[in-house]
Formats: structure tokens, C-alpha cells, sequence
């Protein structure tokens, strides 16, 4: 009978990948409220109740630190948006289950979001990496949505879809930015309300 292996533990008896996960939060937070250049890993390391040399032990800077949060909410957003593309609904419907995803994932780190589009971001090669291949796969989900969304109406133009990606991921980006900037509102009352919205301007779902 072999014994499974024990997993690595961090400090305390935490394992390192709970205690990694807890440090991302918590710097995650910190770096969306303050920007890059006034967080400070000595107020991430005494929020996550840990030491500043278990933060470079794990991510092995500052710069580091930020990579590994702007990975973690590149996955959580765009995986879930391809997790509701997959359910197979269209047009509107499609674009109203996407938003009920997001705002159910975000939920417990709203951060993710405000990381994800923070103009100050510093433009260091790995974070570029991280957020060009993130805003490629939001680019191709748009694209994907947005064509069944035309084709649907009949406009196989290729301008008209352009300019509709434009307008749809800017009405997304402002409707999750709201949210976000409103945490009294559940995430079911915010998807009540984008359906309400959406009926407002384009007619209630048949």
C-alpha cells in the first residue's frame, strides 16, 4: 500500500498553496486600492497576518507578487466567461448569462477587476505577457458573442461588427464597473437589474 504524499505546508501548518492563494487576495485588494506604485508588501504581509520575507520566499518580488495576482484574475474572469459561452445560449440571452457569471465569480474579489483594467499598471514584460494574452482571449469571447449577436439580426457586415464589439465591451466594462463600485448590490439584484436594462432599450425577451 503506498501512502499518499503529504502536502507542502507554508507556515503554521498552512499549505503553501492555501497560504498562496490567502496572499493573492489580500494583495490582489491592496493593489487595486492603492495602484502598483503606492502598495506597499509591508501592508500586504501585516493584512495576510504573515512576514514580508514569506512574500519574496514565494513570489520573489514585488513585481513578482503582482504577476502571480493579475494571472490569478486573468483565469477567474476569462475562464469564466468561456465556462458561460459554453452553455450555448445567443444574442442577448447569451450576453445576460455572461454578466450573471461575472458578477457571481467576482463576488467574493471584486479586486480581480479593477486589477485587470488599472491604467497605471507598470509595463514590465511579464505583466504585458499577462495582460495581452488576457485582453486577446476577452477580444476573441466579444468577437465570437457579439457575430452570432449580427448574424442573428442579418447584418453580415464586417464595419457594423466591428464597431458593435466596440460598443458591446464598453457597455460590459461600464455595467460590471458599476457594480463593483456599488458593493451593496448583490449579485442577483445586478442581474435583475441588466435584464431590466436591456428590456428597457431593446424590447423584453420573446
Amino acid at each position: 500500500m503506498t501512502t499518499a504524499p503529504a502536502r507542502r505546508s507554508g507556515t503554521k501548518g498552512v499549505a503553501r498553496a492555501d497560504r498562496e492563494a490567502q496572499i493573492l487576495d489580500v494583495a490582489g485588494a491592496v493593489f487595486a486600492e492603492r495602484g502598483f506604485a503606492l502598495a506597499a508588501v509591508g501592508e500586504i504581509a501585516e493584512r495576510a497576518g504573515i512576514s514580508k520575507p514569506l512574500i519574496y520566499n514565494y513570489f520573489g518580488s514585488k513585481d513578482g507578487l503582482l504577476t502571480a495576482c493579475l494571472e490569478r484574475a486573468a483565469a477567474l474572469v476569462a475562464d469564466e466567461i468561456g465556462r458561460t459561452a459554453a452553455l450555448g445560449e445567443v444574442g442577448l440571452a447569451r450576453a445576460l448569462v455572461t454578466l450573471d457569471g461575472i458578477f457571481a465569480v467576482l463576488e467574493p474579489q471584486p479586486w480581480a477587476w479593477r486589477l485587470l483594467n488599472d491604467p497605471t499598471l507598470p509595463g514590465d514584460p511579464a505583466v504585458e505577457a499577462v495582460l495581452t494574452t488576457y485582453r486577446n482571449r476577452m477580444a476573441a469571447f466579444a468577437a465570437d458573442g457579439v457575430g452570432e449577436l449580427m448574424r442573428i439580426a442579418g447584418d453580415d457586415d464586417a464595419t457594423d461588427l466591428d464597431a458593435m464589439i466596440a460598443v458591446w465591451t464598453s457597455v460590459f466594462d461600464a455595467l460590471v464597473t458599476w457594480w463593483i463600485d456599488h458593493p451593496e448590490e448583490s449579485p442577483e439584484a445586478m442581474s435583475a437589474r441588466c435584464e431590466r436594462l436591456f428590456a428597457a432599450v431593446f424590447g423584453p425577451a420573446e
